[in-house]
């Protein structure tokens, strides 16, 4: 009764928090229907349209992982000047998050990756994007937005959700990171590969194993588990960074943690859940939510690994990319402590 309580008590926790979310936003669309023939025209499936679907992606993905586990979001991000920028801000209102840390760049497309869908499988993407970076003046209004949230809100915890779209840049990690450090916020951090090693001294860095890699400049053999933790531990004496939670694909996850005075760390390895996997679009999106809160209100390492693993799965059971459902996830979470 204990573990179940207290398990209740962490997802009860999320309710009273604020989340400010900085990165890359995007506009997921479907294109689902059925194949039933080759094209005569070439060898490709031929898919006959049946419904049109879009839904809020990246950090924008993020905020509804965060919105649907009780806490309120708050999202910072460029979108373009165009048709699909209305769209986007039509979907925010759709889902009653805040519009007000986003701004509009004449000089941006506003991100969509379009899926074709065939019999539920994901057939094509096709992304329309832009990649530059926002202008000084789009920057500077973008950090003023972002200020002005942290001195008017009681925020709980940072996340950066970078997708490489040119948002998030080594002023802004920079900037955001001493206001954090300067009013106590931790700062969780979903990287890509262009500003991998410029983020400092954060609360909680979630790289998978191919940005690993990348990010080191080494190869690293996932089921070496001696090595793996060495090169996580590279990593952290690099960034100073307290925790890092590798993604492990379908091996999993590995979270390390590290103490000072001596130097020591600590790394849990916890392994994926058996599931029907139908599509691991978003996973990444969820385990960053579910890893930031618990970041938030200051559960251990291990606890962290296991419930952002567990979310990344569940998430991975249905096709497309959705945000966890928190009921679901509290009720796989207790059953799986109270029979531990």
């Amino acid at each position: 009764m204990e573990k179940k309580s207290t398990v209740r008590n962490i997802f009860e926790s999320f309710n009273n928090l604020k989340v400010l979310i900085i990165g890359d936003v995007m506009i997921d669309s479907y294109l689902w229907g059925r194949v039933s023939r080759i094209s005569p025209e070439a060898p490709v499936p031929i898919v006959a349209l049946e419904r049109r679907e879009s839904r809020l992606g990246g950090a924008a993905n993020v905020a509804l992982n965060i919105k649907s586990l009780g806490a309120k979001p708050l999202l910072c991000s460029a979108i373009g000047q165009d048709v699909k920028s209305e769209f986007f801000l039509e979907l925010m209102e759709k889902e009653n998050i805040d519009d007000a840390g986003i701004i509009k760049s004449p000089h941006r497309l506003t991100t969509t990756k379009f899926r074709v869908m065939g019999n539920n499988m994901q057939l094509l993407r096709v992304d329309e994007e832009s990649r530059i970076k926002l202008q000084n003046d789009e920057m500077t209004s973008l950090m003023k937005i972002i200020k002005k949230l942290i001195q008017r809100e009681t925020i709980d915890v940072i996340i950066f959700q970078d997708y490489d779209k040119g948002i998030v840049s080594q002023q802004l990690i920079l900037s955001v990171a001493n206001m954090a450090d300067s009013v106590g916020i931790p700062v969780v951090v979903d990287p890509k590969k262009n500003n991998f090693l410029f983020y400092r001294n954060v609360a909680l860095f979630k790289p998978n194993i191919k940005e690993l890699k990348d990010g080191l400049k080494m190869e690293v053999d996932i089921d070496d588990h001696e090595k793996l933790e060495k090169a996580v531990h590279k990593l952290m004496d690099k960034i100073q960074a307290r925790m890092v939670l590798l993604t492990l694909s379908d091996r999993g996850v590995l979270i390390c943690s590290k103490s000072d005075n001596p130097v020591s760390y600590k790394c849990h390895r916890i392994a994926a859940h058996v599931r029907k996997i139908s599509d691991v679009s978003g996973a990444g999106d969820t385990v960053i939510a579910i890893a930031a809160l618990c970041t938030a209100i200051g559960i251990e390492p291990e606890m962290i690994a296991t419930l952002s693993n567990m979310a990344g799965g569940l998430v991975c059971e249905h096709v497309g990319v959705v945000p966890v459902d928190k009921e679901k996830l509290m009720e796989e979470a207790v059953k799986m402590f109270c029979i531990s």
